[in-house]
């Protein structure tokens, strides 16, 4: 079953906006997608209907309120195929659930000598947290290469994962490449010399079928505001026995049992993780998104994102001077088409092309490491949703072909 594109994108408000007075081209989901009537209403009626803290109130108003977050738990368990919802923990995004492993359980098991491999390709997220985690504790951070296609160099798999590493840390998607890394071959080494895995699904989970326990990872970190929910809500899925091991991340209210003056105990996972007042509107939002995209059927986004991609890649590659990043072939990326046009400058290009109404990143996109691999020093990045149709490529191209020009003739824009 095909998604039926023009009927999802009366779901979304904003494309009933124009942006410098033509039709609103939007091609940066990858970096927050846009959310549909469901959801909006959702926290709306929510906020109308249901609002009070959770778990702290025996009215029947914070029952409902505690009932509609574990309810988005439970939706957000099913949507990676977690066995429990004692390993769905609730964080703001996926750079704080990223953060949460390597404080908690990274400063207890990673020392002096061990090592932390992630890829040449990894957004600032997913390499920032474990820099700073080797310069606490003596570690060595290390970073498996990319071939000129932008796919991981598997050939050296055995070099770089070793009895030293701890933990390999991997996007499932890049945000820049749109490559889909091989996460179960990476668990299956990492676990053959007894190191844990973590994946970056923040690009992924919007757009492809996950299943951690086909994956096999042992953690696995995923956002709201990129596939249809509101911001400030994020996932962290853990195997709840190393869940159970870790200390608490953050101290303060509902992550205890009993507080003394000089001690505390600690409440049960996933609670443990989730000290003080939690966005609790933002995680039904999370659940509303989650059952906007069961609607569709993730098979279907799949599709229709594939169908986009090559469609993007065609267009895009016939433009002289244009150069696209990432796998060739639009099954082994998502979304994501970046790329660099001859003497132009990413930032002056987005910056063209949005006076015809067309939305695209530009920039490093938060991958500095990877921008350094390619030899550029930024790319244009367009990004597809639910919501995007090839005449949003076909006007990308034509916003593009404009821009060259001026560029060309150096007329003011």
């Amino acid at each position: 079953m095909s998604l039926d594109v023009e009927t999802i994108r009366k779901d979304f408000p904003i494309f009933e906006t124009l942006a410098h007075g033509k039709p609103l081209v939007y091609l940066d989901s990858a970096n927050t997608s846009q959310k549909p009537r469901a959801v909006i209403d959702r926290i709306v009626r929510f906020y109308e209907t249901e609002n009070a803290n959770i778990h702290r109130g025996v009215y029947e108003l914070s029952e409902k309120a505690t009932a509609a977050y574990e309810g988005a738990r439970e939706l957000a368990r099913r949507f990676i195929g977690a066995r429990s919802t004692r390993s769905i923990v609730f964080t703001r995004s996926t750079t704080e659930s990223i953060n949460a492993v390597r404080y908690s359980w990274g400063r207890a098991n990673v020392h002096e000598g061990d090592e932390v491999l992630v890829t040449e390709m990894e957004h600032h997220s997913n390499l920032i947290p474990w820099q700073l985690l080797c310069s606490e504790t003596g570690a060595t951070l290390r970073h498996i290469p990319i071939d000129d296609e932008g796919e991981l160099r598997l050939d050296l798999l055995g070099e770089y994962v070793t009895d030293r590493t701890k933990l390999v840390s991997v996007a499932l998607m890049s945000n820049v490449l749109g490559t889909i890394n091989p996460v179960r071959k990476l668990a299956d080494a990492a676990h053959a010399v007894g190191a844990r895995i973590l994946v970056d699904a923040a690009q992924a989970a919007p757009h492809l079928k996950i299943d951690v326990n086909d994956l096999d990872v042992d953690f696995l970190a995923y956002s709201s505001h990129k596939m249809c929910g509101p911001t400030g809500a994020g996932v962290l899925y853990g195997r709840e026995d190393l869940l159970e091991e870790m200390p608490p991340f953050l101290g303060g209210g509902e992550m205890i049992l009993e507080v003394w003056l000089d001690r505390a105990t600690f409440n049960e996972i996933p609670h443990k993780f989730e000290a003080g007042t939690q966005p609790f509107a933002q995680m039904v939002g999370l659940g509303a998104a989650v059952d906007y995209l069961n609607e569709l059927g993730m098979d279907a986004v799949r599709r229709h994102e594939v169908e986009m991609v090559g469609y993007a890649l065609e267009k895009l590659s016939a433009i002289e001077g244009l150069t696209i990043h990432g796998p060739k072939d639009p099954e082994q990326r998502g979304g994501v088409v970046s790329f660099w046009l001859d003497d132009v400058h990413p930032h002056d290009l987005a910056t063209i092309v949005d006076t015809e109404g067309v939305c695209v990143r530009a920039g490093h996109h938060c991958a500095q490491v990877l921008m350094r691999r390619l030899n550029v020093p930024a790319t244009t990045r367009a990004s597809f949703y639910v919501y995007n149709t090839n005449e949003d490529v076909d006007a990308l191209v034509a916003a593009v072909g404009m821009a060259r020009e001026r560029m060309a003739t150096e007329l003011p824009f």
